[in-house]
């Protein structure tokens, strides 16, 4: 073996040691995929993979009720997006159990089942709040790709100290190479500046300057171009619900008793909301010894 050769080998030999280097440092990763059988995906953070979604837990839109003018918004949203046009970010807030996160998910389903002439690919990726510092990393993957992503973060919240929201942040703004083209990010959360108050108040009162000192936390949330509100429902709408998913999978109940059950549940658990009507038709469709499914 001359020395050429030699010196090819060493090379050789050591491009193997430094792929099994980083690999073993989990620097050099193989890229996330995309396969043709999931519209839905989980990212994990840890490994940066995208772990498909054969079938995800979801209701059908027109169950939705209570909530037509937050839905039809959004959807509009998402529609304009689908279609390559103008879109915004969307931080859906308020009370639990309204429907928020079923939504998201809903309104995916609803475009992507029955996409329009000439509309791309629509994916929905669901990253959790403990990953959102590796979101830089899915955003670089996907901004090469000719599908549209929806990123969608559930119960979206930052507790004291944490700083992952600087990363979020400069995503939602763009950063230097301006947010991608073909993505939008969809989150939930309880809070509507993401923050919690006692956190923005004694940011406020041990600060040099006040207001500075709170302006980075509580404009988070001003970087959604869309905002909607989930409020707490009243009885009429919460009997509504019910009614719609009992027709829905054919339940077969008369209508005092269907009322009666449904207020003396909603009393039991102190609440009326979509989870809680979802949870009583599970409990009417198992005492009328009825299976139901995706619900």
């Amino acid at each position: 073996m001359d020395q050429n050769d030699q010196l090819a080998s060493i090379a050789g030999a050591l491009d193997d040691i430094a792929r099994s280097l980083g690999v073993m440092s989990g620097t050099d990763r193989p890229a996330p995929e995309i396969t043709d059988n999931a519209d839905a995906y989980l990212w994990d953070g840890s490994s940066e993979a995208l772990l498909p979604v054969p079938h995800v837990n979801r209701v059908p839109l027109a169950l939705l009720r209570g909530v037509a003018h937050q839905r039809d918004i959004l959807l509009e949203n998402t529609l304009a997006f689908a279609r390559g046009h103008g879109a915004n970010n969307a931080l859906l807030w308020g009370a639990r159990g309204m429907g928020k996160s079923s939504m998201v998910k809903a309104i995916h389903a609803h475009i992507a089942a029955d996409p329009e002439p000439g509309m791309g690919r629509l994916l929905l990726i669901e990253i959790n709040r403990e990953d959102i510092g590796t979101l830089p990393a899915l955003l670089r993957f996907v901004t090469r790709r000719p599908e549209r992503f929806i990123i969608y973060c559930d119960d979206l919240s930052f507790d004291r100290d944490e700083t992952s929201y600087k990363a979020l942040k400069s995503v939602l703004d763009g950063g230097l190479e301006g947010r991608p083209a073909n993505t939008l990010f969809y989150a939930t959360s309880n809070r509507r500046h993401l923050m919690p108050r006692d956190m923005i108040d004694n940011e406020r009162s041990t600060a040099i300057n006040p207001a500075e000192s709170i302006e980075e936390k509580v404009s988070l949330s001003d970087r959604f171009g869309l905002w909607l509100g989930f409020h707490n429902c009243d009885q009429d709408t919460y009997l509504e619900m019910i009614r719609g998913y009992v027709d829905h999978y054919g339940i077969p109940v008369g209508e005092d008793e269907l009322r009666a059950r449904a207020i003396e549940w909603a009393a039991t658990r102190g609440a009326r909301s979509g989870r809680v009507a979802i949870q009583f038709v599970r409990h009417l469709a198992g005492a009328k010894g009825q299976a139901i499914q995706d619900l």
